[in-house]
């Protein structure tokens, strides 16, 4: 057995039998709990996001800080990502994105509650938090923590680093550019960004997040126009595969459900980063009012990604992309929009989109990864990790794509298990000051 078989079907046992399990047990409990807050609380959402917040103590502002969080989550798994879901499971692992999605969201909320509550300011002034920080200081477990920012560093490198890059450099490869000058123009690209800390990534996160939105979302809609008659079809499809209906019978369909089911959760959790814990990190520079409001503020960023991708998805699927043998991750797409755009135009389209993407990705799992080594050894290591990581870029765009992808699957599960951890021990926490603050300001969207 190779390295990408072992760690595939290590991926899909482990996200089955246990990432799965631990989820839905958590993610039910807290959303009855705290009262289904993932939808009734999303209108308080959108307006947190673009209300001033400059009273409160932090270095950046919610807008900044939740497009910091939406450049964490709009990288290649939007788009690349839902190529390899389609390959690997079906168009049913689209229906289970969407239940990751929803589930993931409610852990995010707390974990974003958590991260300020427990933040703390370094030597510089700067307001750093995360999962390493309330599982060290509000459950007391420092093993815990560090294990938490180890596996952090570890997809900051995989998932920021290799994924991004593997994907944006794959369609130049089919034009005869060279994977590793792709790979030094994005590391010094990525440099001038990157070292200037986590507020350099919020600024511009926050300048670069809507046009690149706004770019994708228009042209995935004049597909999806075009092939209009094809979309409720391709829905159709998504549900049955998600059941296994599609499947013969017997061993068949309960594989293919499990492989939908896992492959949906694996993708999900990928382009969503919902309960990884990457999303505290980042918003735990928010200038803020409550731990309260930092965790309502971030619910649209799961939305907006699963509409991304749904989208994605279902262009791939009524194009008949997905269909296509030899064609794989980015390749996919670039084909999709090329029936639809033509064949420069439709490269173009993807490429400019998904370097976009993947750029804003790089930036703010950099910055996570700063956040990580700072709590693991001091703030001078946190400058020589910046430098590792810009350094490993051209590494990731020679790199195998199917090995990238499931190891960095693999680095996700490990740092959702340590996240989830230090939830669930301080969910108590997060329901009693939720339900206090939603007690006493129901009125504060007004």
């Amino acid at each position: 057995m190779n390295l990408y078989n072992f760690f595939s079907q290590f991926n899909q046992l482990l996200t089955f039998y246990l990432v799965f399990p631990a989820i839905v047990v958590l993610s039910i409990f807290l959303t009855i709990r705290l009262k289904c807050l993932q939808v009734t609380k999303m209108k308080l959402s959108i307006i947190s996001l673009f209300k001033s917040n400059g009273k409160g103590d932090g270095d950046i502002s919610h807008y900044e800080a939740v497009s910091a969080v939406i450049a964490g989550n709009l990288g290649t798994g939007n788009i690349s990502g839902m190529a390899v879901a389609l390959t690997m499971g079906g168009p049913g692992s689209l229906v289970w994105m969407w239940l990751m999605a929803f589930l993931g969201s409610i852990i995010q909320y707390s974990s974003c509650y958590l991260g300020v509550k427990y933040r703390t300011q370094n030597a510089s002034g700067e307001y750093i938090g995360g999962p390493m920080y309330y599982l060290k200081n509000g459950l007391g477990f420092k093993k815990v923590a560090a294990c938490f920012a180890f596996f952090t560093l570890i997809g900051a490198v995989l998932v920021g680093n290799f994924a991004q890059v593997n994907s944006t450099v794959l369609p130049l490869q089919t034009l005869g550019v060279q994977p590793l000058l792709c790979g030094l123009v994005i590391m010094v690209l990525s440099a001038l960004v990157v070292l200037g800390g986590m507020q350099r990534v919020a600024k511009v996160a926050s300048s670069v997040v809507p046009a690149m939105a706004i770019l994708y979302i228009g042209a995935g809609l004049v597909v999806l126009v075009f092939y209009r008659g094809e979309v409720a079809s391709a829905l159709l499809l998504m549900v049955k595969s998600a059941f296994g209906f599609t499947s013969f019978a017997g061993g068949a369909l309960g594989y293919g459900l499990m492989k939908a089911l896992s492959t949906g959760f694996e993708r999900g959790v990928f382009a969503t980063d919902a309960g990884t814990g990457i999303v505290p990190i980042l918003q735990s520079g928010a200038k803020s009012e409550h731990p309260v409001l930092d965790g309502v503020v971030t619910l649209v960023a799961p939305f907006l990604v699963m509409m991304i991708c749904t989208m994605t998805g279902l262009i791939l699927i009524v194009t008949g992309a997905f269909e296509h043998s030899g064609l794989q991750s980015t390749n996919m797409v670039v084909y999709a929009f090329q029936k639809v755009f033509g064949e420069a135009f439709g490269m173009g389209i993807v490429f400019f989109s998904l370097s976009l993407f993947a750029y804003t990705t790089i930036l703010a799992w950099g910055g996570c990864g700063e956040k990580a080594a700072e709590f693991l050894w001091g703030k001078k290591s946190a400058k020589l990790f910046q430098y590792l990581y810009l350094l490993l870029i051209p590494i990731g765009a020679i790199a195998r794509v199917d090995l990238v992808w499931v190891l960095a699957d693999f680095s996700i599960a490990l740092m959702l298990l340590t996240n989830l951890f230090g939830v669930a021990g301080l969910s108590k926490e997060v329901i009693a000051g939720s339900l206090s603050f939603f007690g006493k300001k129901e009125s504060i969207a007004e």
